[in-house]
């Protein structure tokens, strides 16, 4: 059913929302959950859906997002015409860099077109949730559309933050208004939009034919929400909404942009939960990613240290990564990625710590975001302080989260002896 669609994933996207984590890497590359990157949530729900013709459209410093593609995602038989294919920009056309969402694609239409597909599924490489785009392309062929947008319910309220649709009685689309200060609620829900996910099914010939017309006015954003979808509509194609269907098997759908500090913080935090909303242990829906070669995490010391202080090394309602070493110190509600040390008498709560970080002896670190390799030197404190910590020169987010830029040098820590619990 699904050899004649084509895959293509947005993953050039700036983050800049993100930095300093995206500083260095792509928004889709950035890591969430101790082991997984953000784009393999969407390249995971490919595979599970039975998608194995996929091209991964990068741009803003892709270097590690492609090491972590050819790594992790190169299984697939390419003898069959299967893979996960990175296309950067080529400047094939012209001389510029992606100039929206819909130029990514007109930009890639000489590599696109050998797939010689029926349909093209568009995705976004930067978002957290499980889909299976099979159903999504039954819709799409039922309805005979010309283009079928992947939605989501959305609060009244935060209609600003995406392309909103509105529909009649059979999910005909008759508006798309793009991040719109109000909108008109859902027909069945008064306290709701619907929003788009930013997921498309595209006619792959029609697609590449509207994409070629945007190309050449100069008064287009050359965006989807923008541009295409609302002359698709206007010309009256058959433009059809689509609603989300969850794979992830909890209550409530879970769906996330993870695209500022406080939500990518909060979508970590939420996985130590004792029953926690995204579930990463459905073996009917694997979330797959590089394989580790570390050795299992480990915990040491189990005697009673000076003045009486525990020196145990214990991780508690925690996810604790292959290659960790919790040498007598303490992590409560935290997020541990492989190859994390944490030394004796060192308290980590409510924190993300990236892969290779060491929390040195009797460090104190609360609510805090620390990327990789960063070494923190013994008595180190953070996340008790917000005023403390910018004045150090670290990002303090809008809900008190302190972010640790990769590779921070041992002399940004250095502090007063005595700071105020």
């Amino acid at each position: 059913m699904l050899r004649n669609v084509s895959t293509v994933i947005l993953a050039g996207g700036k983050g800049t929302r993100l930095e300093p984590l995206t500083r260095d890497r792509a928004k889709p590359a950035v890591p969430i959950g101790g082991m997984y990157r953000i784009i393999d949530f969407t390249l995971s729900n490919c595979i599970n859906s039975g998608l194995r013709r996929i091209s991964v459209l990068t741009q803003f410093k892709s270097h590690s997002l492609n090491g972590h593609l050819r790594r992790g995602w190169n299984f697939l038989p390419s003898e069959l015409g299967e893979g996960v294919e990175v296309l950067p920009p080529q400047q094939r056309i012209d001389e510029n860099w992606y100039r929206g969402t819909a130029d990514a694609i007109y930009q890639n239409i000489y590599s696109l077109e050998r797939h010689r597909s029926n349909e093209m599924l568009i995705l976004a490489g930067d978002h957290i949730y499980k889909m299976d785009y099979s159903n999504m392309v039954r819709f799409h062929r039922e309805r005979e559309a010309d283009l079928t947008i992947g939605c989501i319910p959305v609060p009244l309220e935060e209609t600003r933050q995406f392309g909103i649709v509105e529909t009649d009685s059979e999910d005909r689309v008759t508006h798309f208004l793009e991040k719109p200060a109000t909108a008109q609620p859902m027909p069945d829900d008064d306290t709701h939009a619907l929003g788009s996910m930013g997921i498309y099914v595209f006619n792959t010939r029609l697609l590449f034919e509207r994409l070629c017309t945007d190309a050449a006015r100069k008064e287009s954003s050359h965006d989807f929400g923008k541009d295409i979808i609302p002359e698709m509509i206007s010309d009256g194609l058959g433009v059809y909404a689509y609603r989300f269907r969850d794979e992830n098997r909890k209550a409530h759908a879970y769906w996330r942009d993870v695209g500022t500090l406080d939500a990518y913080y909060q979508a970590n935090i939420d996985l130590v939960d004792v029953d926690p909303v995204l579930n990463l242990y459905d073996a009917a829906w694997p979330i797959r990613t590089v394989a580790s070669d570390l050795p299992p995490p480990k915990f040491v010391f189990g005697e009673p240290g000076p003045a009486g202080h525990a020196r145990r090394g214990e991780a508690i309602d925690s996810m604790v990564c292959t290659g960790c070493i919790i040498s007598g110190g303490h992590v409560r509600r935290s997020v541990l990625s492989p190859g994390v040390r944490v030394n004796s008498y060192a308290t980590v709560e409510e924190s993300i710590l990236f892969e290779g970080v060491e929390v040195g002896r009797h460090c104190r670190i609360r609510r805090a975001i620390i990327d990789k390799d960063v070494k923190l030197p013994p008595y180190t404190v953070l996340g008790y302080d917000a005023e403390f910590d910018r004045s150090r020169g670290f990002t303090v987010s809008e809900l008190g989260v302190v972010v640790v830029p990769k590779d921070e040098p041992a002399t940004a820590f250095r502090s007063p002896n005595v700071l105020p619990l």
